[in-house]
């Protein structure tokens, strides 16, 4: 009673401040829509307007504060000091595991929350001091080339789709009254490169890979996430820019798939429309068509030009009336109108920041991103008690690679030098040398490695390439392409370095390669007895390679995204055309084939049934079958099951993922794995848009990689298959 008590006396004493205000808004036991309407009743035009830029004015006369709408969480609370920092979004992908994916936005969350109060508390509204962030980027990485593919989950609308919906879900969080933060699909549609063109460039696609690759993922986030923000890109879809298509942003958007949320624009993409795409003529008709197009919100500056445009009878009062309601919406959801107390968000402390339990989590999805492509005779892992190690490659003692970008600050940055030293006993010998630099030729002659790395017992040689040569146009500052890839290569210089240690040298060299995009590797294969690829692993990156490397955890990460053979087997960068892109789509076999990945253990599949061997067409079918650990260790499979439709490699790609799944094993055990293969997994697309689904043989491929024609050099077990007819 004494509880009770209390919250009533609370109740009461919250409700007369609400009145006491004199704003009706302010008053939370109202609905949300009636606040809102006597909020926007209350503003002028000037006022409504100004509330519809990426950084909306304080309203003093309203007692409504200032909100930047601007912040960035790719893979932690970015640009914003302290925090920590997860495996780059690409990692993360590799993971193959939505459960750990929620798990770490959720920790981002907390962290994104306990900063947004102490920043209200020190009056600090700035950029990348609010709760929308606009996070994730599930565009398909359909072209190793794009130097923004690093932000993505890969190139899979299926895998995307299922990272995408746990990412969104952890970040949002929970609570029936309250938003955590606020998550955002971007960039919505049709939009992987040239970062170059991205502001004029128009990417002409069909109907069926419109909604075969490049829709599925934000229609994903829509309905099964509820995401709260989708971002319009830079280029045109179809002729008309992406942040002023009717088509896109309400035929299919709002109409078709029910969006309730709140749309901005790309940063600029508005004034693109005059500047670059010349669809308009000016900033005021910009703006017009972009608001009447519905984006709610300007990340730029042309929405200043909103109330010329409803002078001149561009835009309807009205219009903007409705935009302004699905942005405050969002800030309601958020709570930034209800007294403090009410909130549970908004007690969320500083300790959660760089935390130890947010550093274990940066840990294991570290270890579970990291990708071993290959593994002559079992050199690895090593032994951590070896006798004599030597560790040299431009990338080694480079903390720069931990962090990708759309990076917080930590303090707790472990590189691979230092968690490689970290591992290894007290009695090891362990040298150091750069070795060579990371983009060009060195200019010293003298070569102090390669000798010293032959007296060695192993050598680990840290290749490959950090932000400064992928990236976002403009921020990748090595780069002469703005950021993309255009020659996905090893940098030459770091080829011949790694000649150079091969040469005369029987000595293992065990070769970690750092970077966010696939490259064209076969010599690399060739030289090294073991690849380990890294990505840009985050704060507890180095710890992670040697727990691999020592064999302290066997690895477990798997491509998302295929590695080819030569440059050759790439269409042309500019055409968003599907053919012969992703492992979907393409004839020849890659040189690492998506969803590939070594273990330290063998893993076996057997015995696959079908619940049915004929269905009926809306029916749902299950699979399943055994994955036995054969091997001496305990380890993780990512168990992957793949359909091969009517019509494959026409009408249908070859082979498309439908479900996944990581399972722990130990050594000697089995276990029996189940899929649902749902009327729309057997869906495939037609040239109109539609969905069809096709009578015929269907088969199921279950295994631990996506099924190419040599299954042998890739050293992993034979999937399975199993066939069913749909009547």
């Amino acid at each position: 009673m004494k509880n009770l008590f209390l919250i009533l006396l609370l109740s009461v004493s919250l409700v007369g401040l609400a009145q006491d205000s004199g704003f009706k808004w302010e008053d939370y036991t109202l609905p949300t829509e009636e606040r809102i309407e006597a909020m926007i009743e209350a503003m002028t035009l000037e006022e409504k307007a100004s509330q519809l830029l990426d950084q909306s004015k304080a309203i003093p006369r309203l007692n409504i504060p200032e909100y930047n709408w601007w912040n960035e969480c790719l893979h932690g609370v970015a640009r914003n000091g302290r925090a920590t920092v997860f495996p780059q979004a690409i990692g993360l992908a590799a993971t193959f595991d939505p459960q750990l994916i929620q798990k770490v936005s959720s920790a981002i969350s907390d962290e994104a929350r306990a900063k947004f109060n102490i920043a209200i508390k020190n009056e600090n509204r700035s950029r990348y001091a609010g709760l929308t962030f606009w996070t994730p980027n599930i565009n398909i990485f359909r072209d190793p080339r794009w130097g923004r593919g690093q932000e993505t989950y890969g190139e899979d609308p299926f895998l995307t789709s299922q990272i995408g919906i746990a990412f969104v879900k952890g970040l949002q969080g929970n609570n029936e009254q309250y938003l955590k933060a606020a998550a955002c699909a971007k960039h919505f549609a049709v939009h992987s490169g040239p970062e170059e063109l991205r502001h004029e460039f128009d990417a002409v696609v069909s109907y069926r890979d419109l909604y075969e690759t490049y829709l599925p993922a934000f229609e994903a986030l829509v309905k099964e996430a509820d995401v709260e923000i989708v971002m319009g890109a830079y280029n045109r879809v179809l002729g008309e820019p992406a942040c002023g298509s009717p088509f896109l942003l309400q035929e299919i958007l709002r109409q078709k798939w029910g969006f309730k949320g709140h749309i901005v624009s790309d940063c600029g993409a508005i004034s693109d429309f005059h500047l670059y795409h010349k669809v308009t003529q000016d900033a005021a008709e910009s703006a017009a068509l972009a608001i009447n197009s519905g984006v709610d919100v300007n990340c730029g500056n042309s929405y200043h030009h909103l109330v010329e445009a409803v002078k001149r009878g561009l835009v309807l009062e009205d219009t903007i009336d409705v935009r302004l309601r699905s942005l405050l919406r969002t800030r309601f959801k958020l709570g930034l109108f209800d007294p403090v107390e009410l909130n549970p968000f908004n007690k969320v402390g500083e300790e959660v920041i760089c935390s130890d339990e947010h550093s274990a989590i940066a840990l294991e999805a570290a270890r579970k991103s990291l990708v071993l492509l290959t593994n002559k005779n079992n050199v690895l892992p090593l032994n951590p008690t070896i006798r004599n190690l030597y560790v040299t490659g431009p990338q080694a003692n480079n903390s720069e690679v931990l962090l990708g970008n759309y990076y917080g600050m930590s303090n707790r940055l472990v590189n691979i030098l230092e968690g490689v030293t970290a591992a290894v006993g007290g009695g090891t010998t362990i040298n150091y040398k750069q070795g060579c630099l990371p983009y060009r030729k060195n200019v010293n002659p003298m070569d102090w490695t390669t000798g010293e790395a032959k007296a060695s017992d192993a050598i680990i040689a840290v290749l490959g390439i950090t932000g400064a040569m992928e990236g976002e146009e403009g921020e990748a500052i090595a780069s002469d392409t703005k950021g993309d890839r255009l020659n996905p290569y090893l940098p030459d210089n770091q080829i011949e370095f790694l000649r150079k240690l091969r040469k005369n040298n029987e000595k293992p060299i065990i070769v970690v390669m750092t970077g966010g995009s696939p490259m064209i590797i076969p010599e690399v294969e060739e030289l090294a007895d073991a690849i380990l690829w890294a990505w840009y692993p985050g704060q507890e990156g180095g710890t992670a390679v040697a727990d691999v490397i020592f064999g302290k955890i066997s690895p477990s990460g798997r491509l998302p995204l295929t590695f080819l053979k030569s440059l050759d087997q790439y269409p042309a960068y500019e055409d968003y055309s599907m053919r012969g892109r992703t492992y979907k789509f393409m004839k020849e076999d890659p040189l690492f084939p998506f969803g590939f990945g070594l273990s330290y253990t063998r893993f076996k599949y057997d015995n696959i049934q079908t619940s049915a061997a004929r269905i009926k067409k809306g029916k749902t079918i299950s699979v399943t079958c055994e994955v036995l650990n054969v091997g001496k260790r305990d380890g993780e499979e990512v168990v992957q099951a793949y359909l091969v439709q009517p019509g494959a490699g026409e009408s249908a790609p070859f082979k498309k993922l439908v479900a996944f799944k990581r399972v722990n094993i130990q050594k000697g055990q089995s276990t029996r794995v189940t899929f649902e293969i749902t009327p729309d997994c057997m869906k495939q697309i037609n040239n109109e848009g539609k969905g069809i689904i096709k009578k015929g043989e269907y088969t199921i491929i279950i295994g631990g990689s996506s099924p190419v024609k040599d299954m042998d050099r890739l050293a992993i077990a034979e999937p399975v298959k199993a066939s069913f007819t749909l009547r």
